[in-house]
């Protein structure tokens, strides 16, 4: 393995192991119906962690009929497990149904929440806002945090790259969400100034009928 695909390994991997410890500490005082959801959320981490042992490449899909809505709402509840305030939110105005690799799309979805997380001061809602239209499924990430400078909306997206040495970060996780975008046939963006905040959406193709 060379060191590149090590770096994006070890930080790929913080999401689903964070995400076990905090259904880990959550267990022991939920209520029936509670563990039920956590036990859920336990097999989709305990998915992505082989998934990313056995094959780190964001090259690799396994393609399938997949729910980006629901993808998103577990994403936002393991990261709400944490102790942050996520909030998911889903526009009724479609089926956000996409041809895709499940696990991949939790991994780029896993890095936008926890950017936006990252960026955000603590008690500031982070909101993940799920629509269709045009063609497109489109999940949006929004943060209340410092936002980003004109000269560096872009910039943010290549590997190592970082908008602020202000908070810890490897500058990896942005420029995975694009690459999983783009294997997907779709792209993220992002609309962000100075005191803010900032919104990323990955914008994919929804799925055909026929597909």
């Amino acid at each position: 393995m060379t060191q590149t695909r090590l770096d994006v390994l070890v930080h790929e991997l913080r999401s689903p192991v964070a995400a076990l410890v905090a259904i880990a500490d959550a267990y022991p005082e939920a209520d029936e119906a509670t563990r039920g959801r956590l036990v859920e959320l336990v097999r989709t981490a305990a998915a992505s962690l082989d998934r990313l042992l056995t094959d780190v490449s964001t090259a690799t899909l396994r393609l399938s009929r997949v729910d980006l809505g629901g993808i998103a709402r577990d994403a936002s509840e393991a990261a709400s497990l944490g102790g942050h305030t996520v909030v998911s939110e889903t526009e009724e105005n479609g089926d956000a149904v996409i041809v895709g690799d499940a696990e991949r799309l939790r991994q780029a979805l896993d890095n936008l929440i926890g950017n936006a997380i990252g960026h955000s001061s603590s008690g500031d809602p982070v909101t993940v806002t799920t629509r269709c239209g045009g063609g497109s499924v489109v999940v949006e990430v929004a943060d209340q945090g410092e936002g980003i400078a004109p000269g560096d909306l872009e910039r943010i997206f290549e590997s190592g790259v970082r908008a602020t040495n202000a908070r810890p970060g490897s500058g990896l996780g942005l420029a995975v969400v694009r690459k999983i975008a783009r294997e997907h046939g779709g792209e993220v963006k992002v609309e962000s100034s100075p005191g803010r905040g900032a919104t990323f959406r990955l914008v994919l193709p929804a799925a055909s009928d026929a597909s």
